[in-house]
């Protein structure tokens, strides 16, 4: 005899919103199925004219805006469960295009950062559907950079108005066969929620919105710190194939000009983050800086090389002020150079990457876009920086790109409180002095001297430099000596990081107890966990920020 079945819940009852058509109807079927499988596993007989209904209520469309522009209105709903899209704010335009995207940033504004990738969206609408008393719960994944930066602040609002009480906050995850990193959330209120909350399957107080927990550290309240304003930069954007290899610059600087500058005024030594953590190559780039086309068109040979590979992509541009100012990077970075230019030298941190490392850069060296620049030039603001303590704020207030973390001149490097008397608005003019500030400056010096000679031993390396070089005040080159250059290359910051040798090792300690002295920790150890590292930390920026109103 057969089973009758009686269900409160049916495929029909399976809400959907996609924006593929095909992908729509491969939902709709995939449902059915769902439902045919777990019957005949269960031992119910299922329909057989059709076998498959129509699941209209899946729908085909855009789940964020109307065709005219408008909000995408959301059924009401029990649960929201979903993948949304991962497209990072700089890709988006590419992909969607750059009305849509103006659109939709336009629609959402007040409610989702300007610069949010894409996926927060779907949060910012899930949490407007609870609040709204459209939906009691809402299940979502996203890359884990949604704890950290813009997309951050989407999980602010859904903290200040419900809470989230199950979170996975950094897991692997193949996404359209790339290996990338995310975070799973849940969120809201309903029946079935006591009050706990579970993050990393652990249970906890309360999961702040950085996707962390803890009493008293909640870094998600650590604010912006005015004495570390305008200290702390982005570098240039190229926007085109404005770089040089390096044995053509050196050819054009001895070339002479009809306004009798030298081309070592616009062609200048160029680094990104690779040339960080792995070995600096020999790159340089065509920088116009401010310029106007007419006086660009004066350094000649430069401006033939960028009228001649950089115009063509520029004039495809959808922006505009992008193909009409074609001999200038997409951001010159201006602010930036302003600070390096009275600077003998300058503080540089890549973006992204596996371990957070600092090293010194000549003025004359132009930053890339994936490189932070810190404007000081003294070694105590280095060696803070190379600490301990800063490298754990970078990677708690950070977001991350696959393994490797990210750092940022605002959310990472303005919110680190510095040991007092030595912030960015104390070495703004002039070095620090005193005990403190030498033993920290000591440390960071020995720290960067042992480095530099591990990267570059003197039996393997010759410096190498052209007068032309010489006179504009570049940089000399590592040149592999001759048998030494396959050795050379397993020589980076990265390999000697991964490896940590005992005196890299010590050599750390030793600066941190350095900065531990400024902060005033004389109960400071190696063995001090993390989290009393940070509590302290976020007390003095509260402190601070307090103080300053």
């Amino acid at each position: 005899m057969q089973r009758q079945l009686t269900i409160e819940s049916s495929p029909a009852n399976v809400l959907g919103i996609e924006i593929n058509a095909y992908a729509a109807e491969l939902a709709r079927v995939t449902v059915w199925v769902g439902e045919i499988q777990w019957m005949l596993k269960n031992g119910y007989d299922f329909r057989r004219n059709p076998i498959l209904a129509p699941l209209d209520h899946i729908e085909h469309r855009d789940a964020l805006l109307d065709a005219d522009g408008s909000e995408a209105v959301w059924p009401k709903a029990d649960v929201i469960v979903g993948n949304p899209p991962f497209l990072g704010d700089k890709m988006m335009r590419g992909e969607l295009g750059a009305d849509y995207v103006e659109r939709l940033r336009k629609r959402y504004a007040g409610r989702v950062p300007g610069g949010a990738d894409l996926v927060t969206y779907w949060f910012e609408k899930s949490r407007a559907q609870i609040e709204a008393g459209l939906c009691e719960r809402a299940g979502l994944v996203a890359t884990n950079s949604i704890r950290g930066g813009a997309n951050r602040k989407v999980l602010d609002r859904i903290v200040d108005t419900t809470r989230i009480f199950e979170a996975w906050s950094d897991e692997a995850w193949v996404n359209e066969g790339a290996a990338v990193r995310v975070s799973l959330l849940g969120f809201g209120r309903g029946s079935g929620i006591d009050g706990s909350a579970r993050l990393d399957d652990a249970e906890v107080a309360a999961i702040h919105a950085d996707l962390t927990a803890g009493a008293g550290l909640d870094l998600t309240q650590a604010k912006a710190l005015a004495e570390n304003a305008c200290a702390a930069f982005q570098g240039i954007t190229k926007g085109g194939a404005f770089d040089v290899p390096g044995a053509l610059a050196r050819q054009w600087l001895s070339l002479p000009n009809p306004n009798g500058r030298p081309n070592a005024d616009v062609v200048r030594p160029w680094r990104n983050g690779m040339d960080v953590t792995q070995r600096p190559g020999d790159k340089w780039i065509v920088d116009f800086a401010e310029y106007s086309q007419t006086a660009a068109m004066l350094f000649e040979t430069p401006f033939v090389h960028v009228l001649t590979l950089v115009k063509p992509e520029r004039d495809t541009n959808a922006e505009r002020s992008i193909r009409e100012k074609f001999w200038l990077f997409k951001r010159s970075a201006a602010d930036m150079k302003r600070e390096v230019a009275r600077l003998p030298r300058f503080i540089a941190t890549p973006e992204v990457a596996k371990h957070r490392v600092f090293v010194w850069l000549p003025a004359a060296v132009v930053a890339d876009k994936n490189l932070v620049v810190v404007a000081r030039p003294d070694d105590a603001t280095f060696g803070i920086l190379q600490s301990r303590f800063h490298a754990l704020w970078a990677l708690r207030m950070g977001t991350s790109l696959e393994d490797r973390p990210r750092y940022t001149s605002r959310t990472t490097f303005e919110t680190f409180p510095f040991p007092e008397h030595l912030t960015p608005r104390d070495t703004a003019q002039t070095a620090p002095t005193g005990p403190l500030a030498e033993r920290i400056g000591s440390a960071a010096r020995r720290l960067d001297e042992l480095r530099e000679n591990w990267l570059n031993p003197a039996e393997w390396v010759d410096w190498v430099i052209t007068p032309e070089e010489e006179k504009a005040g570049f940089p000399k080159r590592p040149v592999a000596r001759s048998g030494h250059a396959a050795d050379l290359k397993k020589r980076t910051l990265t390999n000697l990081y991964n490896a940590r040798p005992a005196w890299l090792a010590l050599a750390h300690q030793e600066l941190d107890h350095a900065v531990a002295a400024a902060y005033g920790w004389s109960d400071y150890t190696p063995a001090m966990p993390d989290e009393e590292i940070l509590r302290r930390l976020l007390a003095l920026n509260l402190q601070r920020a307090a103080a300053a109103g």
